[in-house]
């Protein structure tokens, strides 16, 4: 192989080969990139045996070819190297690529080993369907997962360990993340996708989220599924993206929502904002031993609401807010930072909490009316402490 590549036509993706492939530690192929130059074009692909990318980008072939490489060393080569071409050429009796750069900016010349041709693996090709590939708009996707991932369980390896997107009840696709104690799902409409969405839905691993988050940007981008993976690609083919679908059976999330609804409920609503800032000042007064803050539903009067946290360690702090409140309840508590970060994934003006004694408390908002998030099933004692219940 023999080749001049642009620093500026491939790092970023060469970046993203390497975000997915491990260090110096591991197998030669968990940690390898591999370059196929033909047609004036270099094929960059990477696998961790999970996540498979796949980049094409321009490159003058002299001599085509295959080789693979340390990945984390050749990249960092690369990103190091002055802007323009960049000449590779295969030393096969030596067993080492050679990298030079020369020019007004300055020169420079390396030469790494190379792997042996076993280590390679055969990456998955996007499944050709005669319904074509589904489009998907990148910025949308990215907001689903954000809207979510925060209320997936940061295990490996089991059910709430993951994504959830599924048809939902009449046109919507459900997007669901759950763990022992909170759930998010969003709804939204996409009738290509929901076409190809199996009955059961997809699974997909939190762990692989961010990557797909990192590689999506706010592109548009085609979507595909076979039975294990779900395929990935922007609309020019010159990137794809794949990674395995979970065969795991998903906790029953539509039952928790009926739960959230309760019999008899208690609705408090205040503004996002004052409350996102009350919490904000509260939360310097949590500690390791009292994570809560105190919800007096009765005693600050009509039309307000008082918040308070006290802590051994570092003493009290009680506010008042303006706030609209029916039912019975009267003291109720959550943990501070989980309804921050509850807060901060919504649009509305105002957030609306139902809850009661033997339901799970559901949030919401008016400008928010597909995404609803869910303290999970709990209970409220005379100390109106909620207490989590395992939902496996």
């Amino acid at each position: 192989m023999n080749i001049r590549i642009f620093k500026e036509d491939v790092l970023d993706g060469l970046q993203k080969a390497a975000n997915i492939i491990q260090n110096r530690s591991g197998y030669p192929y968990l940690r390898s990139l591999w370059l196929q130059a033909s047609e004036n074009r270099v094929n960059v692909m990477a696998t961790d045996m999970n996540i498979e990318f796949k980049g094409s980008y321009p490159s003058e072939v002299l001599t085509p070819g295959m080789v693979g490489v340390q990945g984390k060393d050749f990249v960092e080569i690369i990103r190091r190297a002055y802007t323009g071409g960049i000449s590779l050429k295969l030393d096969a009796e030596s067993k080492h690529l050679n990298i030079d750069q020369g020019g007004e900016q300055g020169s420079f010349s390396c030469k790494i080993p190379i792997l042996e041709s076993s280590w390679r693996q055969d990456l998955a090709e996007f499944p050709d369907k005669k319904s074509g590939p589904v489009l998907w708009s990148g910025d949308f996707f990215q907001e689903l997962i954000d809207r979510v991932s925060y209320c997936i369980s940061d295990g490996d390896g089991d059910n709430i360990s993951c994504m959830l997107i599924k048809p939902g009840e009449g046109s919507f696709i459900d997007v669901c993340g759950l763990n022992s104690h909170q759930m998010g799902l969003i709804r939204f409409t996409h009738d290509d996708l929901r076409a190809v969405l199996p009955s059961s839905g997809i699974l997909i691993q939190k762990k692989y989220l961010l990557e797909l988050k990192k590689w999506i940007g706010n592109k548009e981008v085609e979507v595909s599924l076979d039975e294990k993976r779900v395929f990935l690609r922007d609309v020019d083919h010159k990137e794809l993206f794949s990674l395995p679908l979970s065969s795991y059976q998903y906790p029953d999330y539509l039952s928790l929502l009926e739960r959230s609804k309760g019999r008899s409920t208690s609705r408090l609503t205040v503004n996002r904002k004052e409350i996102i800032d009350a919490l904000e000042r509260l939360s310097i007064f949590n500690s390791d031993t009292n994570i809560f803050t105190y919800y007096d539903l009765n005693s600050a009067g009509a039309g307000a609401l008082s918040v308070s946290v006290k802590s051994q360690d570092k003493g009290s702090c009680n506010q008042k807010l303006k706030a609209e409140f029916n039912g019975d309840l009267k003291i109720i508590s959550f943990p501070t930072k989980s309804m921050l970060e509850i807060f901060s994934h919504f649009h509305s003006e105002k957030i609306d909490l139902v809850m009661d004694t033997e339901n799970p408390c559901a949030v919401s908002g008016g400008e928010d009316p597909d995404y609803t998030v869910i303290i999970m099933p709990m209970k409220v004692s005379e100390h109106v402490n909620y207490e989590e219940e395992k939902v496996q």
